[in-house]
């Protein structure tokens, strides 16, 4: 199997550029701006897309294969972010309803992004 390293590398950046701020806004929300850095943002997007490249390349599949993407990418908002695991859970999920919010915002506004 092939892997399209042009494919990846784009993938990387714009999930940087579209992920990374929502995890930081969400990091320093809940747990401070000492410790949720935008440089830790940006690792938790490089690791969790990178990790979710190799699920991808080995073609792992089904429900085990998400949640273990699920528990890793919580796994890395807990390490980057020092924080405990509900409030990584809390973290992900406030990431999540920031990303649609900023989404539909720029629908709205003639800008889509996802």
């Amino acid at each position: 199997m092939a892997v399209n390293l042009d494919s990846l590398l784009i993938e990387l950046v714009i999930t940087i550029i579209v992920l990374a701020p929502c995890f930081w806004l969400a990091g320093r929300a809940l747990v401070g701006k000492e410790k949720a850095k935008f440089l830790d943002a940006i690792w938790i997007v490089i690791l969790g897309t990178l990790i979710g490249g190799i699920f991808s390349y080995f073609e792992i599949i089904g429900l085990i294969a998400l949640l273990i993407q699920l528990i890793v990418w919580i796994g890395l908002v807990k390490h980057f972010f020092d924080t405990d695991w509900i409030k990584a859970f809390i973290i992900s999920v406030l990431t999540i309803i920031i990303l649609v919010v900023i989404s539909f915002v720029l629908e709205r506004i003639g800008i889509g992004i996802v």
